[in-house]
Protein backbone atom coordinates (compact mmCIF):
# COMPACT_ATOMS: atom_id res chain seq x y z
CA UNK A 1 0.00 0.00 0.00
CA UNK A 2 0.99 3.63 -0.44
CA UNK A 3 1.29 4.78 3.18
CA UNK A 4 0.75 8.48 2.55
CA UNK A 5 -2.40 7.80 0.52
CA UNK A 6 -3.55 5.34 3.16
CA UNK A 7 -3.18 7.99 5.88
CA UNK A 8 -5.02 10.56 3.78
CA UNK A 9 -7.89 8.18 3.11
CA UNK A 10 -8.24 7.26 6.79
CA UNK A 11 -7.89 10.81 8.09
CA UNK A 12 -11.59 11.37 8.91
CA UNK A 13 -11.74 8.11 10.89
CA UNK A 14 -8.90 9.04 13.24
CA UNK A 15 -9.53 10.50 16.68
CA UNK A 16 -8.51 14.13 17.17
CA UNK A 17 -5.21 13.17 18.75
CA UNK A 18 -4.50 10.58 16.03
CA UNK A 19 -5.24 13.24 13.40
CA UNK A 20 -2.47 15.36 14.93
CA UNK A 21 -0.05 12.47 14.37
CA UNK A 22 -1.32 11.99 10.82
CA UNK A 23 -0.95 15.69 9.98
CA UNK A 24 2.59 15.69 11.37
CA UNK A 25 3.53 12.64 9.27
CA UNK A 26 2.02 14.18 6.14
CA UNK A 27 3.74 17.53 6.72
CA UNK A 28 7.18 16.13 7.66
CA UNK A 29 7.23 12.80 5.84
CA UNK A 30 10.92 12.82 4.95
CA UNK A 31 11.93 13.69 8.51
CA UNK A 32 9.69 11.15 10.24
CA UNK A 33 11.88 8.18 9.27
CA UNK A 34 14.58 9.66 11.54
CA UNK A 35 12.24 10.37 14.49
CA UNK A 36 11.98 8.18 17.55
CA UNK A 37 8.45 7.42 18.73
CA UNK A 38 8.84 10.08 21.42
CA UNK A 39 10.10 12.61 18.86
CA UNK A 40 6.98 12.14 16.74
CA UNK A 41 4.73 12.28 19.81
CA UNK A 42 6.36 15.55 20.87
CA UNK A 43 6.10 17.06 17.38
CA UNK A 44 2.41 16.15 17.21
CA UNK A 45 1.70 17.24 20.77
CA UNK A 46 0.31 13.86 21.82
CA UNK A 47 1.30 10.92 23.99
CA UNK A 48 3.47 7.99 22.89
CA UNK A 49 0.51 5.59 23.09
CA UNK A 50 -1.38 7.72 20.55
CA UNK A 51 1.45 7.29 18.04
CA UNK A 52 1.43 3.53 18.57
CA UNK A 53 -2.36 3.41 18.20
CA UNK A 54 -2.08 5.44 14.97
CA UNK A 55 0.45 2.93 13.57
CA UNK A 56 -1.84 0.01 14.34
CA UNK A 57 -4.82 1.75 12.72
CA UNK A 58 -2.97 2.06 9.41
CA UNK A 59 -1.96 -1.60 9.45
CA UNK A 60 1.36 -1.86 11.30
CA UNK A 61 2.21 -3.77 14.46
CA UNK A 62 4.36 -0.97 15.83
CA UNK A 63 6.25 2.24 15.17
CA UNK A 64 9.49 0.67 13.89
CA UNK A 65 7.58 -1.39 11.30
CA UNK A 66 5.78 1.78 10.19
CA UNK A 67 9.08 3.69 9.82
CA UNK A 68 10.67 0.88 7.84
CA UNK A 69 7.76 0.72 5.41
CA UNK A 70 7.72 4.51 5.05
CA UNK A 71 11.46 4.59 4.32
CA UNK A 72 11.09 1.90 1.66
CA UNK A 73 8.34 3.86 -0.01
CA UNK A 74 9.75 7.34 0.39
CA UNK A 75 13.09 7.42 -1.40
CA UNK A 76 15.17 5.42 -3.85
CA UNK A 77 16.88 2.29 -2.49
CA UNK A 78 20.38 3.68 -3.09
CA UNK A 79 19.77 6.84 -1.10
CA UNK A 80 17.94 4.85 1.57
CA UNK A 81 20.87 2.50 2.06
CA UNK A 82 23.77 4.91 1.74
CA UNK A 83 22.64 8.43 2.50
CA UNK A 84 23.67 10.82 -0.24
CA UNK A 85 25.53 8.28 -2.38
CA UNK A 86 24.23 8.27 -5.95
CA UNK A 87 24.03 5.43 -8.49
CA UNK A 88 26.10 7.58 -10.84
CA UNK A 89 28.96 8.14 -8.38
CA UNK A 90 32.39 6.73 -9.18
CA UNK A 91 34.15 4.52 -6.62
CA UNK A 92 36.37 7.43 -5.66
CA UNK A 93 33.36 9.70 -5.14
CA UNK A 94 31.63 7.03 -3.04
CA UNK A 95 34.74 6.69 -0.90
CA UNK A 96 34.98 10.47 -0.46
CA UNK A 97 31.30 10.79 0.51
CA UNK A 98 31.50 7.99 3.06
CA UNK A 99 34.75 9.42 4.42
CA UNK A 100 33.03 12.77 4.92
CA UNK A 101 30.01 11.14 6.59
CA UNK A 102 32.19 9.15 8.99
CA UNK A 103 34.28 12.19 9.91
CA UNK A 104 31.13 14.22 10.46
CA UNK A 105 29.79 11.53 12.79
CA UNK A 106 32.80 12.01 15.07
CA UNK A 107 32.76 15.80 14.85
CA UNK A 108 29.04 16.05 15.57
CA UNK A 109 29.24 13.55 18.44
CA UNK A 110 32.07 15.56 19.99
CA UNK A 111 29.92 18.69 19.72
CA UNK A 112 27.24 16.93 21.80
CA UNK A 113 29.60 16.13 24.68
CA UNK A 114 28.91 17.73 28.03
CA UNK A 115 32.04 17.76 30.15
CA UNK A 116 30.20 17.33 33.44
CA UNK A 117 28.41 14.22 32.17
CA UNK A 118 31.62 12.72 30.77
CA UNK A 119 33.48 13.43 34.01
CA UNK A 120 30.74 11.78 36.06
CA UNK A 121 30.80 8.71 33.80
CA UNK A 122 34.58 8.40 34.08
CA UNK A 123 34.37 8.61 37.87
CA UNK A 124 31.63 5.98 38.02
CA UNK A 125 33.57 3.62 35.75
CA UNK A 126 36.76 4.16 37.71
CA UNK A 127 35.12 3.19 41.00
CA UNK A 128 32.84 0.45 39.64
CA UNK A 129 33.13 -3.02 41.15
CA UNK A 130 31.81 -4.53 37.92
CA UNK A 131 30.97 -3.00 34.52
CA UNK A 132 28.48 -4.58 32.11
CA UNK A 133 27.87 -3.57 28.50
CA UNK A 134 24.57 -4.49 26.82
CA UNK A 135 23.81 -4.18 23.11
CA UNK A 136 22.10 -5.94 20.21
CA UNK A 137 23.02 -6.12 16.53
CA UNK A 138 25.78 -3.67 15.63
CA UNK A 139 25.67 -2.26 19.16
CA UNK A 140 26.58 -5.75 20.43
CA UNK A 141 29.85 -5.49 18.52
CA UNK A 142 30.51 -2.09 20.08
CA UNK A 143 29.82 -3.63 23.49
CA UNK A 144 32.46 -6.30 22.79
CA UNK A 145 34.96 -3.64 21.69
CA UNK A 146 34.30 -1.78 24.94
CA UNK A 147 34.87 -5.00 26.90
CA UNK A 148 38.27 -5.53 25.27
CA UNK A 149 39.23 -1.94 26.05
CA UNK A 150 38.27 -2.35 29.70
CA UNK A 151 40.11 -5.66 30.05
CA UNK A 152 43.31 -4.02 28.88
CA UNK A 153 42.90 -1.51 31.72
CA UNK A 154 42.45 -4.23 34.32
CA UNK A 155 38.75 -3.50 34.93
CA UNK A 156 36.20 -6.16 35.90
CA UNK A 157 33.97 -6.15 32.86
CA UNK A 158 31.72 -8.23 30.64
CA UNK A 159 29.51 -7.69 27.59
CA UNK A 160 26.20 -9.40 26.75
CA UNK A 161 24.06 -9.46 23.61
CA UNK A 162 21.73 -12.47 24.10
CA UNK A 163 18.52 -11.38 25.81
CA UNK A 164 18.40 -14.07 28.53
CA UNK A 165 22.05 -13.59 29.40
CA UNK A 166 21.55 -9.82 29.53
CA UNK A 167 18.67 -10.19 31.98
CA UNK A 168 20.43 -12.75 34.19
CA UNK A 169 23.69 -10.79 34.23
CA UNK A 170 21.87 -7.56 35.07
CA UNK A 171 20.18 -9.26 38.01
CA UNK A 172 23.59 -10.05 39.53
CA UNK A 173 24.61 -6.39 39.70
CA UNK A 174 24.18 -4.17 42.73
CA UNK A 175 25.21 -0.92 44.33
CA UNK A 176 28.63 0.18 43.11
CA UNK A 177 28.25 -1.57 39.74
CA UNK A 178 27.71 0.15 36.38
CA UNK A 179 25.57 -1.04 33.45
CA UNK A 180 26.12 0.59 30.05
CA UNK A 181 23.44 0.16 27.37
CA UNK A 182 24.16 0.87 23.70
CA UNK A 183 21.34 1.50 21.21
CA UNK A 184 21.37 3.93 18.29
CA UNK A 185 17.57 4.00 18.10
CA UNK A 186 17.13 4.02 21.87
CA UNK A 187 14.27 1.55 21.37
CA UNK A 188 15.98 -1.87 21.54
CA UNK A 189 13.69 -3.80 23.86
CA UNK A 190 16.17 -6.41 25.18
CA UNK A 191 18.79 -3.79 26.03
CA UNK A 192 16.23 -1.55 27.73
CA UNK A 193 14.85 -4.45 29.79
CA UNK A 194 18.37 -5.42 30.89
CA UNK A 195 19.07 -1.85 32.02
CA UNK A 196 15.79 -1.80 33.92
CA UNK A 197 16.76 -4.99 35.77
CA UNK A 198 20.23 -3.57 36.51
CA UNK A 199 18.80 -0.33 37.86
CA UNK A 200 16.29 -2.15 40.05
CA UNK A 201 19.17 -4.27 41.40
CA UNK A 202 20.95 -1.08 42.49
CA UNK A 203 23.46 -0.51 39.68
CA UNK A 204 24.10 2.88 38.08
CA UNK A 205 22.94 2.97 34.45
CA UNK A 206 24.59 4.79 31.54
CA UNK A 207 23.09 4.75 28.04
CA UNK A 208 24.72 5.70 24.74
CA UNK A 209 22.12 6.55 22.08
CA UNK A 210 21.25 8.93 19.27
CA UNK A 211 17.95 10.09 20.77
CA UNK A 212 17.76 11.96 24.07
CA UNK A 213 14.00 11.41 24.17
CA UNK A 214 13.75 7.64 23.67
CA UNK A 215 12.72 4.69 25.86
CA UNK A 216 16.30 3.78 26.83
CA UNK A 217 16.94 7.18 28.42
CA UNK A 218 14.07 6.62 30.83
CA UNK A 219 16.08 3.80 32.44
CA UNK A 220 19.38 5.70 32.53
CA UNK A 221 21.01 7.83 35.20
CA UNK A 222 23.26 9.42 32.55
CA UNK A 223 22.66 9.73 28.80
CA UNK A 224 25.55 10.19 26.36
CA UNK A 225 24.49 11.14 22.84
CA UNK A 226 25.89 10.15 19.47
CA UNK A 227 25.20 12.10 16.30
CA UNK A 228 25.13 9.59 13.44
CA UNK A 229 21.57 9.67 12.16
CA UNK A 230 20.21 6.46 10.61
CA UNK A 231 17.12 5.74 8.58
CA UNK A 232 15.34 2.39 9.05
CA UNK A 233 17.23 0.83 6.11
CA UNK A 234 20.59 2.13 7.31
CA UNK A 235 20.79 0.07 10.51
CA UNK A 236 24.36 -0.88 11.36
CA UNK A 237 25.93 1.94 9.36
CA UNK A 238 29.63 2.50 9.91
CA UNK A 239 29.01 6.14 10.85
CA UNK A 240 26.72 5.11 13.73
CA UNK A 241 29.24 2.52 14.96
CA UNK A 242 32.11 5.01 14.71
CA UNK A 243 30.11 7.50 16.79
CA UNK A 244 29.55 4.88 19.50
CA UNK A 245 33.22 3.86 19.48
CA UNK A 246 34.25 7.50 19.72
CA UNK A 247 32.27 7.89 22.96
CA UNK A 248 33.83 4.68 24.36
CA UNK A 249 37.31 5.81 23.30
CA UNK A 250 36.96 9.20 24.99
CA UNK A 251 35.64 7.70 28.24
CA UNK A 252 38.30 5.06 28.64
CA UNK A 253 41.20 7.18 27.41
CA UNK A 254 40.26 9.72 30.09
CA UNK A 255 40.00 6.89 32.63
CA UNK A 256 43.39 5.48 31.59
CA UNK A 257 44.97 8.88 32.20
CA UNK A 258 43.58 8.86 35.74
CA UNK A 259 44.85 5.35 36.54
CA UNK A 260 48.01 5.62 34.44
CA UNK A 261 50.26 3.23 36.37
CA UNK A 262 47.58 0.56 36.74
CA UNK A 263 46.59 0.96 33.09
CA UNK A 264 50.19 0.50 31.91
CA UNK A 265 50.61 -2.55 34.14
CA UNK A 266 47.54 -4.31 32.75
CA UNK A 267 48.27 -3.27 29.16
CA UNK A 268 51.64 -5.02 29.49
CA UNK A 269 50.09 -8.09 31.15
CA UNK A 270 47.34 -8.48 28.56
CA UNK A 271 49.82 -7.96 25.71
CA UNK A 272 52.07 -10.71 27.09
CA UNK A 273 49.07 -13.02 27.61
CA UNK A 274 48.43 -13.15 23.84
CA UNK A 275 52.06 -12.87 22.69
CA UNK A 276 52.49 -16.60 22.05
CA UNK A 277 49.34 -16.63 19.89
CA UNK A 278 51.08 -14.57 17.20
CA UNK A 279 53.75 -15.69 14.72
Amino acid sequence: MNIVLQIQSLLPSFTKSEQKVAQTVLAQTEDVIYFSVLDLAEKAGVGETTVLRFCRKIGFRGYQEFKLALAQELVTPVKNLHGEVSEDDSLQTIAQKLNAANQKAIEDTTALFREDELARCVELLRNARTIHFYGAGTSAMTAQDAKYTCLRLGLRVDAFSESHLQAMAAATLGEGDVAVGLSVSGSTKDTIEALKVAREAGATVICITHYRRSPITQEADITLLTAAQEGPLQGGSLAAKIAQLHVIDVLFTALAMQIRETALLYKERTAKAVLERKY
